[in-house]
């Protein structure tokens, strides 16, 4: 198990920038899968982009969800066992609480959210028009 620690939410119009960090406990390549997941109030939980990295050092590769492609980017960096999500571009359907997750995922697109079982306690953004 990995402890999981969100950071960098906030309010922002329309268009702007905002910058998640989530910090692992624990070494996050351990996993196959990290990835971030968004809920607004009254919705279920989406996928929003995921990061895989092959056991077999096979190059790893990056996934989003269509309604963030080209505006989100997810990044890892291993050696300080921390997760990133840069948004850009935001719109006001982006407002959610938005949680990192890691686990060992089936597919590469580190889609099934059902499959992770580690969870951060999530980091709210809110985007206003």
């Amino acid at each position: 198990q990995v402890q999981l620690v969100e950071s960098g939410g906030g309010s922002v119009q329309a268009g702007g920038s905002l910058r998640l960090s989530c910090a692992a406990s624990g070494y996050i390549y351990n996993y196959n899968c990290v990835g971030w997941v968004r809920q607004a109030p009254g919705q279920e939980r989406e996928w929003v982009a995921g990061s895989y990295f092959s056991y077999f050092g096979a190059t790893g590769g990056t996934y989003y969800d269509d309604s963030v492609k080209g505006r989100f980017t997810i990044s890892r960096d291993n050696a300080k066992n921390t997760l990133f999500l840069q948004m850009n571009s935001l719109k006001p359907e982006d407002t959610a609480m938005y949680y990192c997750a890691a686990g060992r995922l089936s597919g590469v697109r580190c889609d099934r959210i059902d499959q992770y079982d580690n969870w951060g306690q999530g980091t709210q953004v809110t985007v206003s028009s």
